[in-house]
């Protein structure tokens, strides 16, 4: 599974120019934390989130309903003088491309602790955005879709195997192969590509084979 089958293709966005109150009112009406910030060409040039926020500058402009709705959204705000989004986003954020894979877009947001990654072309230009959320719901898929994508990517599409050679059974993300193939290198294989499929938890592989042609 590819960025592009889960991300959010209607992204709200700010200006780098814009009052840092025109970022707050977009994030609580859309109901999202982070904000990509784009350029005229739509380019991203930063990203602001919640916790960018600037208390003083929520205590000036609005009331206080609004101030304590603010404060239950953001927490609590770095002390600073800023008033547009330019003065508090975070310049060059991380970003991914709509072809990398949901898992790499996993690794990256676990590694860098971030919640969303921007998704862009070679030049930029905002395609859309994956959130922590959306990569949850693709690890959460049944056992019946693991094992429809099982057979149909990867026993018919990659392996090209015959029918009935091999088959699966997914129970709690749990794909156990049993069957046949040719070469021990092709169990391999498909034990790999098993599990790199987006929702499979392990692999329990009971496949054998004709030849070893592994060795030497």
């Amino acid at each position: 599974m590819k960025v592009s089958d889960i991300m959010t293709s209607e992204v709200s966005t700010v200006s780098a120019d814009a009052p840092l109150k025109e970022a707050a009112m977009i994030m609580v009406n859309a109901g999202i934390s982070g904000l990509p910030v784009v350029d005229d060409q739509r380019r991203v040039i930063g990203i602001i989130t919640e916790a960018d926020f600037v208390s003083a500058e929520a205590e000036r402009s609005w009331g206080r309903q609004r101030r304590r709705l603010l404060a239950n959204l953001f927490g609590e705000a770095k002390t600073s003088v800023a008033s547009h989004v330019s003065d508090v986003m975070s310049r060059d954020p991380h970003t991914i491309d709509r072809g990398s894979s949901v898992t790499e877009a996993a690794r990256r947001m676990t590694e860098l602790r971030v919640k969303r990654l921007p998704v862009v072309t070679p030049d930029g230009t905002l395609e859309g955005i994956i959130s922590r959320a959306d990569v949850m719901g693709a690890f959460a898929r049944s056992d019946d879709e693991l094992k429809r994508e099982i057979e149909t990517d990867v026993f018919d599409r990659v392996m090209r195997l015959q029918p009935g050679s091999v088959d699966v059974v997914v129970v709690d993300g749990v794909a156990s192969l049993t069957g046949r193939v040719e070469t021990r290198s092709e169990a391999r294989l498909l034990s790999e590509l098993v599990v790199r499929v987006e929702g499979v938890i392990t692999v329990d592989s009971d496949v054998s084979f004709e030849h070893d042609d592994t060795r030497r």
